[in-house]
């Protein structure tokens, strides 16, 4: 046998014991007429002695980095500890060694601070993940899946595999599509979800299904998406919303229980996506900490909010605001006493592209209680007061406020808010704060198609109590400029979005179940009963046979494993990655195929 221990179990008590060792080198030291290698395996790292009688050996036959050895020798304790490793009180003198394999040089240094850049690695990935902070991320993604289905297989969900060859139904992102050999001219899709799928295995009376399953989207990447990606696949039968939400908050409390060894006692709050998005800017809000935005001017109308506009920014006197859509601002603690550089700098933050605001307002609110504002010229103190008190704002703060359109603004606002709290130490990586957002839109209006689109997908169902708004109203939008008047505009989705750390972390509803309510779905978002019978029929025919009420939810399993890992990337978390243009850089993939496989497929490549 090539071993008889790994790398990484020897201890103190092993110490007089015979081993064979087999690994990669980490490292060679000579000091006169012995040497010490570090061997490397899965599972950590030993020091072998070799001594003199080897040495020699080394001399005919050298070791470099990363060759691939086979080592016997008996455990000794070091005299120059370790404790660093776990085996850092032993050692093993060794009496021979194999070389099973050399190794050319690698082309960046096989540790944790690497010299290795970012597309150097993922072109060598299968070195990059020698190493040990890679390996860790992956441990962490296998635990997590472990205490996942241990969680799911307590509660009675059946792991149920679906197909990856199914057909083309984009609504949403679009898919990748696979062209058929035996039917030239027609293709199969790679599924964007199983979300048809597992709606078929509740009709089918599999009532608590689950997959860890990839899914494959073909829209533009950034450092949390990747073409594919993988979900804890989830679904329920007989199940209300809150069925739904305590189960899942419970497998993510278990999950944190068993891998990073927190026990999670707060009760996971809910928000409102109304009070989300008024509050905090958007919809997957970090509430580690507060900074709430104040409308201080906007043309939203909310019901028991409280209008600023009039009474604190008055016409005339400062045109930034005068002319601008919406104006909000955020109270950030201890800010009275920034610079006037440190100002200039978040002025200039804002104006970047992906933030896209042409200025910044301040207030400072002094521990005398004055106010000294960027706008003095503008606005009398009294005023500046006004909106002092209106944000809430505390002696000491400064008020920070961004004017423009509504959309635009409340998303840079979002953006600022959170830059606050990470400039002021308050998005702590190892806090975490789960939060349940509710009560979704059901619509969404689509200016350009003059027609609404659903919000998450086309099967989720309205509030219990707005189904009947949905029916009774025709969907179409007659006059396209009053679409907020429309009864369509106010159906809430029967829906929900887990959110930890300001990232949504998974997302599902409870699901249509009967056919004359999923028709209207479709008619709603103006797709033709031909066309819907055409996509979905086989879904359409399912309801017709006694299909329970049921819902679930899916988890973004590489978003989870970043956030536990602490990573701003879920490519870290991933053992073959593609880069931000969706290649695989290892693979040289997409690649060109050649002329005879086009020919079986039935495909001419337009030039």
């Amino acid at each position: 046998m090539y071993r008889t221990r790994d790398c990484g179990e020897l201890r103190l008590g092993d110490v007089g014991r015979e081993v064979t060792l087999a690994g990669w080198v980490q490292s060679l030291r000579k000091f006169g007429s012995i040497s010490f290698v570090d061997l490397r395996d899965r599972y950590g790292i030993t020091q072998l002695l070799l001594g003199e009688a080897l040495n020699e050996k080394l001399a005919v036959t050298p070791l470099g980095r990363e060759f691939v050895i086979q080592a016997t020798g008996i455990v000794s304790e070091r005299s120059s500890k370790n404790p660093q490793i776990p085996t850092g009180e032993i050692e093993i003198k060794v009496s021979q060694f194999n070389i099973l394999n050399k190794s050319a040089t690698p082309p960046f240094t096989i540790q944790d601070d690497t010299d290795g850049g970012d597309e150097l690695r993922m072109k060598f990935r299968y070195l990059d993940l020698r190493r040990n902070e890679v390996k860790k991320n992956l441990e962490l993604r296998y635990e997590i899946n472990r205490a996942a289905r241990n969680y799911l297989f307590e509660h009675r969900f059946m792991e149920i595999e679906t197909p990856f060859l199914i057909k083309s139904t984009p609504e949403g992102a679009r898919d990748f599509v696979v062209p058929s050999r035996m039917n030239p001219g027609q293709f199969y899709a790679l599924p964007q979800s199983p979300q048809t799928f597992k709606q078929l295995l509740m009709v089918s009376g599999y009532d608590r299904y689950y997959q860890v399953v990839k899914c494959f989207r073909d829209e533009d990447l950034r450092a949390d998406r990747q073409p594919e990606f993988t979900q804890i696949d989830c679904e329920m039968s007989f199940v209300e919303q809150d069925d739904i939400l305590l189960m899942f908050e419970g497998l993510i409390k278990f999950i944190f229980r068993e891998v990073i060894k927190l026990d999670y006692t707060e009760t996971v709050e809910r928000m409102s996506w109304e009070d989300a998005v008024w509050n905090y800017g958007n919809d997957k809000p970090d509430i580690r900490f507060g900074m709430k935005i104040s409308n201080i001017k906007s043309p939203l109308k909310r019901k028991g909010a409280l209008e600023a506009d009039g009474h604190i920014i008055s016409k005339g006197e400062f045109k930034v605001f005068d002319q601008a859509e919406t104006v909000l601002a955020i109270a950030v603690p201890e800010g009275a006493s920034w610079t006037r550089k440190q100002f200039d700098e978040l002025t200039e933050w804002v104006k970047r592209p992906q933030i896209g605001m042409q200025g910044l307002v301040y207030i400072r609110y002094q521990e005398d209680s004055t106010l000294k504002s960027s706008i003095d010229k503008f606005y009398s103190e009294e005023r500046l007061k006004s909106i002092a008190v209106f944000c809430n704002a505390k002696k000491g703060d400064a008020i920070l406020l961004l004017a423009g359109r509504e959309e635009r603004t409340r998303k840079a606002i979002s953006e600022l808010r959170l830059e606050m709290g990470e400039q002021l130490g308050l998005r702590k990586p190892d806090e975490f704060k789960l939060l349940w957002v509710l009560d979704f839109p059901l619509f969404e209006y689509s200016a350009e198609d003059n027609r609404w689109v659903a919000r998450h997908h086309p099967f989720t169902a309205p509030k219990p109590d707005q189904i009947k708004l949905m029916i009774d109203n025709d969907p179409n939008i007659p006059n396209p400029d009053d679409y907020l008047q429309h009864p369509y505009a106010d159906i809430k989705a029967n829906a929900y979005d887990m959110v930890l750390n300001g990232n949504e972390v998974g997302g599902g509803s409870i699901r249509i179940y009967q056919r004359e309510l999923q028709e209207k779905m479709f008619d709603a978002l103006g797709m033709s009963r031909e066309e819907a019978n055409h996509k979905f029929g086989f879904l359409l025919g399912a309801f017709e046979y006694g299909a329970p009420p049921h819902g679930g939810i899916a988890f973004g399993f590489d978003r989870l494993c970043a956030i536990l890992g602490g990573s701003e990337s879920i490519r870290d978390f991933i053992a073959f990655p593609k880069n931000n243009s969706g290649r695989d850089v290892m693979l040289d993939a997409p690649a060109t195929i050649d002329r005879k496989q086009l020919d079986e497929l039935s495909i001419q490549i337009k030039n």
